[in-house]
């Protein structure tokens, strides 16, 4: 959704020109006009259907040509080259706003901010192939742009920064591609049977999805997930990983001569790399602490936006977060206001959990973004609340079977364990009362989310028709510094009145197929 920009004194004039910039809408070709000194580009031609701008100083025409010049990039008509809005390359950005509608947003001039403004074009195309080739030829500018300014006295040129590394911060990728280079760490993870398991039978129990087919596997590690795609028949695999394991997974994969052949090996990130074809299936494993965690899934989204053929799939397909209030006094006296990652007893819930469905094959790498959940639960006991207890599970949709990979308490236990966030005070509850809040969670340059947790109970008791909030209780939390406590659970008695794992849904506990349950997920995430 578009938002106004802020009006000047000269708000009627800047009106004005919006206004009948609008009334002109048209057909529009882009012509993209490249003149480059070295490993020129061939002329590109774009079609869009129509272009609508939120801000700008002057007005223009249709038709409206669209050339990249130098550093900039002109909007305006073939015989009015002064009248043209120009864009900064080294400042604006192009965003998706749909598969065939993108924005253009330029930032205002550092030398006169009162009499400049930030800059807004939306472009529709015809279609979504089109709306992909413009993209790639605005990187590719943006990148010859950013290289030309970055020469070092050396005489060296850098290169140009990625997506990626736009959004995160170099210390935070140089430590988490040194940590995902350990073999030791792999090793961690491939120890996860129920991980590694969940993959393999994910995969083979669906070969038909993988016979003869291209895959790509983003984040590809040790490249054990190429090896079942291989396993199970695909026709080549692209394992596509940017830290130094990918030297190891060349080692490891030409280790079993019946599928290296099958399997190439790319060094880089997904934002980076280029392929030579198109895949059928994504495969990958971008799940952290609480899901989102280390920022993984904006990866899997962006390698699905740039190799993944229309309708084609994604293993996994789906990702659940699931929470619930808890009650832990050893765990409140042992630390609070903190994140904590560990394996509790699901015992320890006052309330059947929740779930927050993220669809991998449609959402968008900007819904990745932010995350702003409301909590409702209703207390089963009396107790004192400590915070908020989450874990996730995730969806190989297969044609075959479809098959959940778990994380919840009272399952075999993974290398991820669950999370609770901890609050800085309790509340107290009674049976039947009704818990609210919200938890927010603001992605940050050092691949993970700020999180920010309110619980609140509601009056009980008489008075409560008048209704009003008794307690409140919140804390903001850094889900990059958890508190990792792996000591064995305490034992926890059971009241009477308890079943074990009575606030757990089924599919929470069980790691098999549930045919039944995903086709009705499947249906409700359309």
């Amino acid at each position: 959704m578009a938002v106004a920009p802020p009006l000047s004194s000269d708000a009627g004039t800047e009106l004005s020109y919006f206004t009948n910039f609008i009334s002109r809408l048209g057909r529009i070709s882009l012509i993209i006009l490249t003149v480059m000194e070295n490993n020129k580009l061939k002329e590109q031609d774009f079609l869009v259907a129509s272009i609508s701008q939120l801000s700008i100083s002057g007005s223009a025409s249709p038709p409206v040509v669209a050339r990249f010049r130098s550093d900039s990039l002109l909007f305006g008509s073939e015989s009015d080259s002064e009248g043209a809005v120009q864009f900064d390359l080294s400042n604006c950005q192009l965003y998706k706003l749909g598969s065939a509608r993108s924005l253009c947003m330029s930032e205002a001039s550092d030398t006169n901010k009162e009499k400049s403004y930030s800059r807004g074009i939306t472009i529709e195309f015809r279609n979504e192939e089109e709306s992909t080739a413009f993209h790639r030829a605005f990187e590719q500018w943006k990148k010859e742009v950013a290289v030309q300014g970055s020469s070092l006295p050396n005489g060296i040129v850098s290169s140009s920064a990625s997506k990626f590394d736009d959004k995160i911060e170099a210390s935070s990728a140089k430590m988490y591609f040194h940590y995902y280079g350990q073999l030791l760490h792999q090793q961690n993870m491939l120890q996860d049977y129920v991980r590694t398991g969940s993959y393999y039978a994910a995969v083979l129990e669906n070969r038909i999805d993988f016979t003869d087919r291209v895959v790509v596997d983003v984040g590809a590690g040790s490249g054990i997930l190429s090896l079942f795609a291989a396993q199970a028949g695909a026709k080549h695999v692209y394992a596509v990983e940017a830290s130094d394991m990918a030297d190891y997974a060349n080692k490891l994969i030409s280790g079993n001569p019946s599928f290296s052949e099958k399997i190439t090996v790319i060094k880089g990130k997904v934002e980076d790399v280029e392929l030579p074809e198109k895949a059928d299936i994504l495969i990958s494993e971008p799940m952290g602490t609480l899901l989102i965690n280390e920022r993984m899934l904006e990866s899997y989204i962006i390698a699905r936006d740039r190799f993944l053929v229309p309708k084609g799939k994604m293993f996994p397909t789906i990702g659940r977060i699931h929470m619930a209030p808890f009650s832990d006094e050893y765990l409140y006296i042992e630390i609070a206001n903190k994140p904590v990652v560990d394996a509790f007893d699901p015992r320890l819930l006052v309330a059947p959990a929740i779930s927050h469905v993220i669809d991998f094959t449609s959402a968008k790498e900007e819904d990745l973004y932010e995350f702003d959940i409301p909590l409702r639960f209703v207390s089963s006991t009396g107790t004192r609340v400590h915070g908020l207890a989450c874990w996730f599970d995730v969806l190989f949709d297969g044609s075959t079977v479809q098959r959940w990979l778990t994380t919840a308490p009272g399952a075999p236990t993974t290398h991820w364990y669950q999370l609770r966030c901890v609050l800085a005070q309790p509340i107290y509850v009674m049976p039947g009362q009704e818990i609210t809040g919200r938890l927010h969670m603001v992605a940050h340059k050092a691949q993970s989310y700020t999180l920010n947790l309110t619980l609140s109970a509601k009056m009980w008791g008489p008075g409560a028709e008048q209704g009003g909030i008794l307690q409140t209780s919140s804390g903001k939390l850094d889900l990059k510094e958890p508190y990792y406590r792996m000591s064995q659970p305490q034992a926890y008695p059971m009241s009477q009145d308890q079943q074990p794992n009575q606030l757990l849904q089924t599919q929470d506990l069980q790691i098999q197929s549930h045919d039944e349950e995903a086709s009705d997920l499947l249906q409700q995430s359309m």
